[in-house]
């Protein structure tokens, strides 16, 4: 209650002139404010709101009858002023216009909007006023019938009956589900809703089916155009129907297009809202002086769209498919953007694996954040966050930049409107470290704890009332998934509009297509609880595992060459630990060994000096080493990522070609629980997961 109570007589004192106690570059209201209005097309978004809606609703009608008539004659005012008499500021601001919507009147003339007409107002009352601000306010006219789209729906207007019904079915946990047919994967669809038109959706096959303005659709049939297959056709409706999206198939081959989607639903989503509120301002400016209106059309802060990417170079592929979508005719500091961002010399060879290539090449740095501000006819990189419609970020760079300075005064206020995230590798975030994804959705959409010029009385309900987390759409492309990627789907997917998770076909598993002929013995240790899952396992290879190696023959030549896999760094540290008593060669490789140590065990282990080779999950993605002189391979655990079980079978593989060990002696143990279901079904496949989890044998082989 005394939160509540500060905070009120905080927003009863700022709302009348906000922008004043705030620096310019971190004001970034949607809505023109008092003494900004008329110069600005910026279409800064309106900010935060920190009390109960009915209280702020009472504050703001209070302060409409103290200052009724201020906002509307200041912006008449300077729209008729010539430009000699315009304030000095207001004549910079101009220069930082989208397009010049709001020139000054020696300069106005009709102008196209890249190929839409121009919008006349709704509002007839206002007669030549009207006429004025069509002068000024340039909106697409391309939108016909808009409540039918998902837009005003879901984000401008919601039907608060609707709302409130699917947000008591979200918090019991109560989704109507249903399963989509599609060649190749299987799809679930989950609504918070009863009603089975709930889950009918569009059927789209090109970008002509979407419901895209104008200025996007030229470009958007020559980039994406029809969707080819039924994956494309079954995600898309999603996508651009605001619901989220778990899509755990991203390939190599794929990476490209569901890259230019998403990057046109983000665009077309910023447009949407720009357009909305330039014509809502249009309105406000145009009613008459005793009328009472109101327009919510913004959220507390500008940032909208938040890609969370792996890389630097991740970002400038962003970029590329942004401005192949929409035709800037500037884009300030992109040479800075590229000298930092991008590099262009190939760093690697053919013979490492495409998905490490398309992760790894240009620049692989992982800690970066950086805003952009689209306006009409520029794209901005470098923008403050608070200037920002896009914030392109690493989940590492986004932490370090909202934990840095003093921890009382940590600022994430500038992710509270965030309503798109786009997670384009989340296989590779969580080779990371996958806190740092947590921590980021734990941080999204809160109430935001200073007002940064936000205007209230054009911050939509759904954000004053908290739940612009339930509207806020998630996007998540993942290689493969697993049960942290489901607990984030589970715990922060949970829009009002549905979601959506994809998964391709596991059928037969990876397995059936190996062609090394080598003997794959897949063994299943008992494993009551999750939590106990680690200890469990360490005691199963402790006891059973290791002392199957120590009964190895030594051969004549070399050594058993054998290579224990282990995916968990901490699984690593406490297998490596346990060596130390025991009486075996043995080296090491982890992805914290530095590259002398790494030359030299591999070295060691080659040539049969080492007997044994610890070799982390993590060091193989960062770095796919060949290693020679594996003859037999144990995996402490199941790899979360298929390919890197054919790649260490690849080991063997060449070592049979080399001569070096028979294949009736070369073999592959796998200990597994029932707690990797999902890690094993991938391999071996669906057909066979159930009962090497659930029957009472515990030893399967393969060959």
């Amino acid at each position: 209650m005394l939160r509540q109570e500060r905070v009120t007589r905080w927003t009863m004192r700022e709302v009348p002139n906000m922008r004043q106690s705030h620096e310019p570059e971190q004001s970034q209201s949607e809505s023109e404010s008092e003494s900004e209005a008329s110069a600005s097309e910026d279409e800064d978004e309106g900010k935060p709101i920190l009390n109960t809606y009915a209280t702020l609703l009472q504050e703001l009608a209070h302060n409409r009858r103290d200052e009724p008539r201020y906002k509307k004659r200041k912006l008449r005012h300077e729209a008729a002023a010539p430009p000699e008499m315009r304030p000095d500021a207001a004549a910079e601001h101009v220069q930082e216009l989208d397009d010049g919507e709001m020139r000054h009147k020696d300069e106005l003339r009709p102008k196209e909007d890249l190929g839409s007409p121009r919008r006349r107002s709704d509002d007839a009352v206002a007669g030549q006023n009207v006429t004025q601000y069509q002068e000024y306010v340039e909106v697409d006219d391309d939108l016909k019938h808009v409540e039918d789209y998902a837009y005003e729906r879901h984000v401008a207007n919601p039907d608060q009956i609707h709302l409130e019904l699917r947000l008591e079915k979200i918090l019991a946990n109560q989704w109507s589900t249903k399963r989509l047919e599609i060649d190749g994967g299987r799809a679930v669809l989950q609504v918070p809703s009863e009603e089975d038109v709930a889950l009918g959706r569009r059927k789209a096959r090109s970008t002509r089916d979407l419901q895209l303005k104008a200025r996007l659709a030229d470009n958007a049939l020559k980039v994406v155009g029809t969707f080819k297959d039924d994956v494309e056709q079954a995600i898309v409706p999603s996508i651009f129907g605001y619901q989220d999206v778990l899509f755990g198939a991203r390939t190599v081959q794929n990476a490209a297009r569901l890259r230019d989607i998403t990057c046109l639903h983000a665009l077309n989503h910023i447009l949407m809202g720009r357009d909305c509120v330039l014509k809502n301002n249009a309105k406000l400016a145009a009613a008459s002086e005793d009328e009472d209106v109101e327009y919510r059309d913004q959220g507390f802060t500008r940032p909208k769209i938040l890609f969370l990417l792996e890389t630097k170079q991740a970002c400038v592929r962003v970029l590329d498919s942004i401005t192949k979508l929409f035709t800037f005719e500037q884009q300030e500091n992109k040479k800075r953007f590229l000298d930092t961002f991008s590099i262009t010399e190939q760093k690697f060879s053919d013979d490492k694996p495409a998905d490490f290539r398309e992760l790894f090449e240009g620049n692989d740095e992982n800690e970066f954040r950086v805003g952009v501000k689209l306006t009409r006819k520029t794209l901005k990189l470098y923008s403050t966050f608070y200037n920002s419609d896009i914030i392109f970020a690493s989940t590492l760079g986004l932490r370090r930049a909202i934990e840095s300075g003093d921890p009382k005064k940590r600022d994430y206020d500038f992710l509270s409107s965030i309503e798109m995230v786009i997670m384009e590798q989340a296989d590779a975030t969580l080779m990371q470290n996958w806190e740092h994804a947590e921590f980021v959705f734990e941080h999204l959409n809160l109430q935001p704890k200073d007002a940064h010029g936000c205007d209230f009385s054009r911050v939509r309900s759904w954000y004053l009332d908290d739940h612009a987390k339930y509207i806020r759409q998630t996007i998540i492309l993942s290689a493969y998934l697993t049960p942290k990627i489901n607990t984030l789907y589970n715990k922060h997917m949970r829009n009002v509009a549905g979601r959506l998770k994809y998964t391709p076909d596991y059928t037969s598993g990876l397995i059936e297509s190996l062609s090394y002929g080598i003997k794959q013995t897949f063994l299943r240790f008992d494993s009551p609880s999750h939590l106990t899952d680690p200890d469990a396992r360490f005691k199963y290879f402790s006891s059973t595992s290791m002392s199957s190696i120590m009964r190895l023959p030594k051969p004549l030549e070399g050594g058993p060459g054998v290579l224990v896999f282990i995916p968990s760094y901490l699984d690593f540290v406490r297998v490596r630990n346990s060596l130390v008593d025991v009486e075996i060669s043995y080296a090491s490789i982890s992805e914290y060994t530095d590259a002398t140590d790494v030359r030299k065990a591999r070295s060691h282990f080659m040539n049969g000096k080492h007997s044994l080779l610890l070799y982390t999950g993590r060091a193989h993605h960062f770095h796919r080493y060949n290693i020679r002189g594996v003859k037999r391979v144990v995996f402490y655990g199941v790899p979360e990522n298929p390919i890197f079980y054919e790649e260490i079978l690849g080991f063997i593989g060449k070592s049979i070609e080399r001569a070096e060990i028979s294949r009736a002696e070369a073999n592959v143990r796998v200990c597994f629980s029932r707690w990797e279901r999902m890690e094993l079904e991938r391999i071996v496949g669906g057909k066979r997961v159930g009962k090497m989890c659930n029957d009472k044998g515990d030893v399967f082989d393969f060959v």
